[in-house]
């Protein structure tokens, strides 16, 4: 079965059809889904949907682009939400350099206090990078990020960088994009990264692959992405599937 490593069915895009939708699931060959915290609010919820369905699991964590809300006082929460026990990691966390604001001095010192909790409760890590390969990379060496473990998400850098932290031993995520038109740099990293590194993943309700690009994206247009994979691999489809089902559940130790 498909296990979705990274999505947001927290988000109010699902507000409508939640429950359908998350019912569809199974028969759609969708076997596993872990949602993903970016907030505080968010990681309470994602916490929620994965007690409501046995085939969810959560992570908790807060996304650099909201660290703001951060303070000594409600990082606890994160602590405490991350000893649940549908809780399987921390994320996601890390840098983001898009827009100018939260500074990066903020950005670096809440990534690292979410990395020190991963550590202290033995959780894996779910990092989003994004127009910040050189801090991102400088971070994962420093603080050791492989002995934690963890997937560096929505994967958007080159296969140089992918290599980099394959072989700190982080797990590279895989989407929509590989299926894009212009997806080549995602064709090579994937090209080039072993399958046994490699997660799926949908970051839903963004980044919906080819035919869907620029619609709601959801766990059941994974199996696209599995298509790709497999033709650039040379491999069967349910190879891909085995193989990065297995990889999940090592990473989330299931």
């Amino acid at each position: 079965m498909i296990f979705d490593t990274h999505a947001h069915y927290d988000d109010e895009q699902f507000d409508i059809d939640r429950e359908s939708l998350i019912g569809s699931f199974k028969d759609a060959g969708i076997g596993n889904v872990v949602d993903i915290g970016a907030s505080l609010e968010t990681s309470q919820k994602a916490i929620d949907i994965a007690h409501e369905y046995d085939f969810f699991y959560a992570a908790v964590g807060v996304h650099p682009s909201e660290v703001e809300e951060l303070n000594e006082d409600n990082i606890k929460k994160l602590y405490e939400w991350s000893r649940d026990d549908k809780c399987v990691a921390i994320g996601e966390i890390g840098f983001d350099y898009h827009w100018p604001d939260p500074a990066p001095e903020l950005q670096k010192k809440w990534f690292k206090a979410q990395l020190d909790i991963a550590r202290e409760v033995e959780l894996p890590v779910v990092i989003h990078s994004r127009d910040a390969a050189a801090d991102t990379l400088d971070i994962l060496k420093s603080e050791r990020v492989g002995e934690i473990g963890g997937v560096v998400h929505c994967f958007s850098y080159s296969r140089e960088v992918a290599k980099q932290c394959v072989d700190m031993g982080l797990y590279i995520g895989i989407g929509g994009v590989l299926t894009f038109k212009n997806g080549r740099k995602m064709v090579e990293v994937v090209e080039q990264t072993p399958m046994d590194r490699i997660l799926l993943e949908t970051d839903c309700p963004y980044l919906a692959p080819e035919p869907f690009r620029g619609k709601r994206n959801n766990s059941t247009y994974l199996p696209y992405v599995v298509s790709k994979m497999a033709e650039i691999k040379g491999i069967s489809e349910e190879e891909v599937i085995r193989i990065t089902e297995e990889n999940a559940k090592r990473m989330y130790m299931l």
